[in-house]
């Protein structure tokens, strides 16, 4: 019996596929709008609400939108069905932003479109805090300290800080 298990193993293994990088689907966009002098209150009810009400009217096969509105940005997550054909979202998601964008403050510019694959995952965030440091005595610390020793990890990337006092986090459902 321990024979027959040891053959049957052998021949799985050898007849099973391997990728080293298989296609992994997530199925979710991020649009990142931008506009600096802006709070984060003024930028949720000015740019984040009406582009989930946009997105929402506009995309099939949304499950649910989560957002984060920052003073000066706005991160809008857009969730998909499974099954959903996420290159043809990216694709209504980019053709309904040129009408929004002249409800939205003037100058604003056209956000950018993320879609999520297996590498552009994040898998390690880092929050600081400090009840004895101001906000941007921490964020200088985060953008020329910690950030400048990271950058050595091959392969890693790694954004500008952000968060802060100011900043209002929303999950919308449908």
């Amino acid at each position: 019996m321990a024979l027959l298990i040891v053959a049957l193993g052998v021949g799985a293994i050898l007849r099973m596929p391997a990728d080293i990088f298989p296609d992994i689907n997530i199925p979710v966009v991020s649009v990142i709008w931008s506009y600096t002098g802006i709070s984060a209150a003024e930028m949720a009810e000015a740019v984040t609400i009406r582009s989930e009400r946009g997105f929402s009217t506009s995309v099939n096969d949304i499950e649910h939108i989560e957002s984060q509105s920052l003073a000066g940005l706005s991160v809008i997550k857009i969730f998909f069905h499974p099954k959903a054909k996420v290159e043809s979202a990216v694709a209504q998601i980019a053709a309904s932003v040129g009408p929004m964008l002249h409800s939205l403050p003037p100058g604003m510019s056209p956000p950018a479109i993320v879609r999520y694959n297996a590498s552009s995952v994040p898998i390690l965030q880092l929050g600081i805090s400090s009840d004895s440091l101001p906000e941007q005595v921490l964020y200088d610390m985060s953008t020329n300290l910690i950030r400048t020793q990271m950058v050595m990890v091959q392969g890693g990337s790694f954004p500008s800080p952000y968060g802060g006092n100011g900043s209002t986090e929303r999950r919308w459902q449908t």
